[in-house]
């Protein structure tokens, strides 16, 4: 189910594209393991292992979507209806749900901040080994991540925390790739007498 070895590891992060229009199968098994050892290997600055993943799918989803929802009405109770059904069809019928919990320690020298970022590389590590092995997600967030009635569901007590959800699955259109911006717009070559100045500012400071 992996892409063409014809196209270099590196062809294939450029090609690279997040989708929730997801369909089965989602990994299993030792595949899925796998993938999300591809998360530990993200940078961690003290060797904190902040990572925790929670994965939801079968007919656990139904429960769990329903957990998102009353989340939903304390953290957002003036969401639409409209967006809070949209929660429950993608929290009940996508594949797979896993959980982004970051185990965090406020108190360590490391700072918060780099602990947080330690769990995002993880979670883009994830989608990077989600689409080198045939498969897609979307990482997705909201103010119901920060319930805590929620988070204790996924067994993260305070002060540990949820970086959001991956929705994980096969894309509907495989073949799709969504455009990216060019480079050159957002990177800078630094001289010490020139001021730094990227083309996606306009060249304005």
């Amino acid at each position: 189910m992996t892409h063409a070895l014809s196209v270099s590891p590196l062809q294939m992060l450029l090609q690279r594209s997040s989708t929730g229009d997801l369909v089965s199968p989602a990994p299993q098994g030792e595949q899925l393991a796998e993938i999300l050892s591809a998360g530990l290997r993200a940078p961690d600055h003290g060797h904190l292992r902040p990572w925790r993943y929670v994965v939801i799918e079968g007919e656990s989803r139904s429960a769990f979507a329903e957990i998102v929802l009353s989340a939903m009405s304390r953290q957002e109770p003036g969401a639409p209806e409209k967006k809070r059904e949209k929660r429950r069809k993608r929290f009940s019928e996508t594949p797979m749900i896993i959980a982004l919990g970051m185990h965090i320690h406020p108190d360590h020298k490391i700072p918060v901040m780099e602990q947080e970022m330690s769990v995002a590389a993880g979670a883009m590590n994830v989608l990077n080994a989600l689409y080198m092995e045939g498969f897609g997600g979307v990482w997705i967030s909201g103010p119901f991540c920060e319930d805590r009635s929620l988070l204790s569901h996924v067994g993260l007590q305070a002060p540990h925390r949820l970086a959001g959800f991956l929705l994980v699955g096969t894309p509907e259109d495989p073949s799709y790739i969504r455009s990216r911006p060019d480079i050159t717009d957002y990177m800078a070559s630094w001289s010490a007498d020139m001021p730094v100045r990227f083309g996606a500012d306009g060249g304005e400071w």
